[in-house]
């Protein structure tokens, strides 16, 4: 099974929300796993209570911010769109999803990016069936 590294440089939303859908909808195709060159004490708060009304996921009781050192060996990286030089983390494929930051924003910004991350987990999942 493939191992894919969702990559920001906080590791503390969009690529948190990114692992814990990866998990939620594509557990059967690849591991999921999510980290950052830097790392905050929690999980934003507004993606961790999102993601509990929409999904009924606890990303606090599943996840933790951790640095890319700690992954293990990964098949597939997918930055979330860094706005800053990305982490490099060394793979077979790469690819950028280009996601804003919703920190700090509406939650209907932080709608957007969920749904856009939900539908390229299912686009990554049907990419790696076939």
């Amino acid at each position: 099974m493939k191992k894919i590294a969702f990559i920001c440089v906080h590791n503390s939303c969009r690529s948190q929300i990114a692992e814990a859908l990866g998990k939620h909808f594509a557990s059967d195709i690849f591991e999921s796993y999510s980290a950052g060159t830097e790392t905050k004490p929690q999980i934003n708060q507004d993606a961790v209570r999102l993601m509990k009304e929409r999904y009924g996921i606890d990303m606090e009781k599943t996840q933790y911010s951790k640095l890319i050192d700690e992954l293990p060996p990964i098949n597939i990286v997918v930055t979330m769109g860094c706005n800053v030089v990305c982490p490099f983390l060394p793979s077979e494929e790469k690819e950028d999803w280009g996601l804003d930051d919703p920190t700090g924003k509406s939650d209907e910004e932080f709608i957007t990016v969920i749904n856009t991350i939900e539908e390229k987990i299912k686009d990554l999942a049907q990419r790696l069936r076939n």
